[in-house]
């Protein structure tokens, strides 16, 4: 089923707007990772298969036939190689020589006249590096590629690589014939370009950022457990007791923090709590500005009904109206199932900074897609990074006193005892 992403559809050119109508609107619903079967477990804890992002299928960019996108598509790819992804492919480029129109090097910049086969060239280049994203500007030059390579979209060599392209809408039939049902057509706006992207990957960019900073400490409490890295202390809500876990301490404090953030990927709770704060560890820095409190109070004036995503203490008075979703609902509150129906014509979401962890998150940002969400909790990083992924408000924790949260960890302190040893502060995106 062909995906159409528009967030600014007033804003659309009309050819574009009525290319985009004429394809089906029906979001195609795909399986969160958190769905899956769980696996059998041998006695001791052991490294389960990390958990890989669903693949994309290849994105158009419907454009007006007067405007040029290149630009775009140029400037998307260099936001994600900066964030650490591989970008491979080429735009075109406003400069020319001697008259020849000039293309850019995705990768590296370099600008160089398109000869026969380039396209051929980085597609191939693509696949073999096992690059995190491609883009052919010219959507002839990159149907042609395809089919010299021998690949179907969707499937094959080709599949799980995210490949990105333009065109024209009055030229909107040759998009239909070349992706069938298994491409997105896509505004021709950052915002949609993201949304493309999706939230799969959130958790590689999270751990992109991080740096091959020493971990100096590991704590593990009977809830939470805590990273402490050179600039800034992480925390994150343990989904069972650490007993599993706290055997491999000794070798795991001998990772960096870049190491240890790759196990947010992991299918196992435990391991995949110790990534989140290790990410933390390094986003939650001691000297991080915010506003203060957990920001929550912004959702008072939301045009429609909040939906909150795991209660947390306070919640009924300072948002008397919003629908409380929990695992084990009370009298009053909706079970997980709910979301299907609450989410996606909310007025804004709360969510526990737990879904970070138990992987839930992926399936609420495409519930609540375009409506206003907060992540907030100790878990909780604290980075623009998820800005793009469709989280608004980011309410965290950065830590004072190390020493003291630890011990405190150590005894079983919950989130309301935190303060005694740090700030709770929220950003916001502008």
């Amino acid at each position: 089923m062909i995906e159409i992403f528009s967030t600014e559809s007033k804003a659309t050119p009309f050819c574009v707007e009525r290319a985009l109508n004429m394809a089906e609107t029906t979001f195609a619903q795909r399986a969160t990772v958190g769905d899956r079967p769980r696996q059998k477990r041998s006695a001791t804890m052991s490294m389960i298969e990390p958990a890989r992002a669903s693949w994309i299928r290849p994105g158009v960019v419907v454009h007006d036939p007067y405007v040029t996108v290149d630009r775009l598509l140029s400037d998307f790819a260099a936001e994600l190689r900066q964030r650490g992804f591989q970008v491979r492919g080429y735009a075109r480029d406003a400069a020319t020589a001697d008259g020849v129109p000039l293309s850019i090097d995705l990768a590296s910049g370099a600008r160089f006249v398109e000869e026969p086969g380039a396209a051929l060239a980085h597609l191939r280049r693509a696949i073999d590096e096992n690059a995190d994203f491609l883009a052919i500007g010219r959507f002839s030059a990159c149907t042609e590629a395809t089919q010299q390579a021998g690949l179907s979209i969707g499937a094959g060599v080709a599949r799980g690589l995210p490949m990105l392209t333009a065109i024209a809408g009055q030229a909107i039939h040759q998009c239909h014939s070349y992706v069938r049902q298994e491409g997105s057509m896509i505004a021709p706006d950052r915002r949609s370009l993201w949304q493309w992207w999706g939230s799969d990957r959130l958790y590689h960019d999270l751990g992109l950022g991080v740096a091959e900073d020493e971990a100096a400490q590991i704590v593990c409490g009977p809830r939470w457990i805590m990273v402490e890295g050179p600039h800034g202390v992480g925390l994150a809500y343990l989904p069972r007791h650490p007993r599993d876990l706290d055997p491999r301490l000794p070798a795991l404090r001998r990772q960096s923090l870049r190491s240890l953030a790759k196990l947010a990927l992991s299918w196992d709770p435990l391991e995949a709590a110790l990534g989140v704060a290790a990410i933390n560890a390094h986003y939650n820095r001691f000297d991080l500005d915010g506003e203060a409190g957990n920001g929550v109070r912004r959702f008072r004036k939301s045009p429609g009904p909040v939906v909150v995503i795991g209660a947390f203490p306070g919640v009924d008075s300072i948002l008397p109206d919003c629908a409380i979703i929990e695992t084990d609902p009370r009298p009053g509150e909706y079970p997980i199932a709910a979301m299907e129906s609450l989410l996606p014509g909310c007025g804004g979401a709360i969510v526990n900074s737990s879904a970070l962890i138990n992987r839930s998150l992926l399936r609420i940002l495409r519930l609540s897609r375009n409506r206003p969400l907060a992540l907030i909790g100790p878990s909780t990083p604290l980075t623009a990074r998820l800005h793009d992924y469709g989280v608004a408000v980011l309410g965290g924790f950065v830590a004072r006193d190390a020493g003291g949260l630890a011990m405190a960890i150590k005894a079983g302190a919950m989130p309301k005892d935190f303060g005694k040893f740090g700030r709770y502060i929220h950003l916001r995106q502008e």
